[in-house]
């Protein structure tokens, strides 16, 4: 199946190619030697067809079979060594093809790891994926078939242009004639086929994304009964692709023909034109014979490099794409402040040790070269923090609070409130605008991100888990726990039972993000994950919004084990899980606009007490 024309160009060619120059550098040797190759393989070719004007000449006229067998022979030893380099370049393009591909697919899944949470809030991951799916592969496709079969059609259009000229210069005229005429007819069907070929693109990408609507929606479907209306639209979607990938393949379909037609044309008159000439002595028959076989495989390296330049065109685009995010800024991390492991002598004096104590500091160097160990307690405050996502609009307006050690601190109110956000500051997945917080005593911005998140646990209201088994999932808390401390962290979030229940147990394959799992179970286990990190502060965005009432029951018990001597934040929907809280946080518009346990907030008989009390509801 032929590749597809694309209208694809790079913005910026000379940029895309000089990032692109870094991976080919790494393979230059290879590339020279394919290049040779390709120089040897296409040189013996044309070499072959202008030996048969000296085997018409010499052996044929003459009738020396004795010294045409001799020629012969010496030409499949030729031709054996040509059909070898080629043997040999197309498995080494293929190997620096995919050395090439899994370099940069291996940079740019390194370069994602260090993108801030910013750069995935503002692409769409469809968007991104499309980097390691469509731009690779097309870059891998004009690796695979472009490079030497575009310096192949280089010389052999160069060669055969050459040599037929040596032949006869005057027959050379009506080919160089035929030949403009075929480049402007190329140039005009292809750009033809590209303007249908992207209306074909843009039909196909509604298509797939309806149909991926439908699927993802299907329940909904059947329980509206829209399976009729659905089928009606999708004839239609589907008949627009049609006509669109009519035209584009009627116009790309007419290229080859057209260029075939004016070749055989082209050949009919050189033929008769060079017939004359032999009649009449100004070529002689091996010249003639020569000549007329250049002039039928003239055709197709022009066609081929043209259609290799478009490839090659549309691979730096993708690669554009790709150096693009390659490019981004990466997330920023200053922080000098680490976590060390420390041992806590009968003084109360911490000392750094490999051994694992149980005990964590930070490692606070100071500007005269002294090191302060501050012991991890999971103290966190914030000091009239403003915060917002663009800096012309704030989300958090003079945040002003503080959670000591093994405190639950809770947050309540309406969508938008700012809840989550104040969440997201704790992990520096992104930075105030004013104010500052700190943890230990410590400003945030001090301690390196790595270790600062190494000392948080979250608990997600959108529950992911990973490919693997149930094991693997939980241990994704801690790369290092034992298969002991993986289930002594399920028993601790009460999904050591359901686990055990299941045929495989621990090792029970997930698959599709859990999709064999109910919600409720997949949130157990995003709590035991928790739980085996053994973190001084523990994150709970609404984790227990998708459980039902016995399911968060069954945990109640679990939670407060994983809870006990931790500084806990509970981002809540149910105001009856937050009623032990030692401060409940009411949010409105960014401001804590009320602030107390659950008795004082109720004697208050403010926004909680009607929250409370259903006189009025969450949005």
């Amino acid at each position: 199946m032929a590749r597809q024309i694309t209208s694809a160009k790079p913005k910026n060619l000379k940029k895309t190619l000089a990032s692109f120059k870094k991976y080919i550098g790494l393979h230059k040797i290879s590339f020279v030697l394919i290049a040779l190759l390709v120089i040897m393989s296409t040189s013996i070719s044309l070499w072959g067809t202008y030996s048969i004007k000296t085997v018409v000449n010499e052996y044929v006229l003459k009738n020396d079979f004795h010294g045409l067998i001799q020629f012969i022979i010496f030409m499949a030893i030729i031709y054996f060594i040509g059909a070898t380099s080629t043997a040999i370049y197309k498995q080494l393009m293929v190997h620096t093809a995919q050395s090439i591909v899994q370099e940069m697919r291996n940079d740019l899944f390194s370069k994602m790891q260090k993108l801030p949470i910013t750069y995935f809030d503002q692409h769409p991951h469809g968007e991104i994926m499309s980097r390691f799916t469509n731009d690779l592969d097309t870059v891998q496709d004009a690796l695979n078939n472009c490079f030497d079969t575009l310096i192949q059609s280089f010389i052999m259009i160069t060669g055969t242009l050459f040599l037929i000229f040596v032949l006869s210069w005057q027959l050379s005229l009506i080919v160089f004639a035929s030949m403009i005429v075929m480049y402007f007819l190329i140039q005009y069907l292809t750009k033809k086929s590209k303007i249908y070929f992207k209306k074909q693109q843009a039909s196909m990408g509604i298509l797939n994304g309806f149909i991926e609507e439908m699927i993802d929606g299907s329940k909904v479907v059947k329980v509206f009964n829209h399976e009729v209306e659905n089928s009606k639209e999708f004839d239609q979607k589907n008949q627009d692709l049609f006509h669109e990938a009519v035209e584009a393949l009627t116009f790309s379909g007419r290229t080859i023909p057209t260029v075939v037609s004016i070749s055989y044309f082209n050949y009919a008159l050189v033929a008769t034109v060079g017939g004359l000439f032999a009649i009449n002595g100004v070529m002689d028959i091996g010249s003639l014979s020569s000549y007329l076989v250049f002039v039928r495989q003239t055709a197709m390296p022009i066609n081929q490099f043209t259609q290799q330049l478009n490839f090659i065109l549309a691979a730096m685009a993708g690669a554009e794409r790709i150096f693009d995010l390659m490019n981004e800024i990466e997330e920023i991390d200053e922080g000098q402040v680490t976590l060390c492991r420390v041992n806590i002598n009968e003084n109360g004096l911490m000392e750094e040790t490999n051994v694992n104590t149980g005990h964590w500091a930070w490692r606070h160097p100071r500007k005269d070269g002294t090191v302060e160990l501050v012991e991890l307690k999971g103290d966190v405050r914030f000091h009239h923090v403003d915060f917002g996502y663009q800096e012309n609009h704030m989300i958090l307006k003079n945040i002003e609070l503080f959670a000591k050690p093994g405190q639950k601190i809770a947050f309540v109110g309406s969508t938008g409130a700012g809840k989550t956000t104040i969440i997201n500051l704790i992990n520096r997945f992104y930075d105030i605008n004013k104010g500052s917080i700190t943890y230990d005593g410590i400003d945030v911005k001090l301690i390196k991100k790595d270790d600062l998140r190494h000392s948080i646990s979250i608990v997600l209201q959108d529950t992911h888990l990973f490919s693997g088994t149930i094991r693997d999932n939980i241990r994704y808390g801690k790369l290092d726990a034992s298969d002991k401390e993986v289930e002594e962290a399920a028993k601790l979030a009460n999904a050591d039972g359901f686990i055990r229940r299941l045929p495989q147990g621990y090792d029970t394959y997930l698959s599709g993000d859990g999709a064999n799992l109910s919600q409720g179970q997949r949130q157990l286990l995003a709590i035991a994950r928790a739980a085996i990190a053994n973190p001084p502060v523990l994150i709970l965005d609404e984790a227990t919004s998708s459980i039902d009432t016995r399911t968060e029951k069954l945990i109640e018990k679990g939670m407060d084990r994983l809870m006990e001597n931790r500084t806990v934040f509970v981002i809540a929907h149910r105001l009856s899980t937050v009623k032990d809280a030692n401060a409940i946080m009411v949010m409105d518009h960014g401001k804590i606009i009320e602030r107390g346990n659950h008795d004082d907030l109720l004697n208050n008989k403010g926004r909680y007490y009607e929250l409370y009390t259903g006189k009025t509801e969450l949005d």
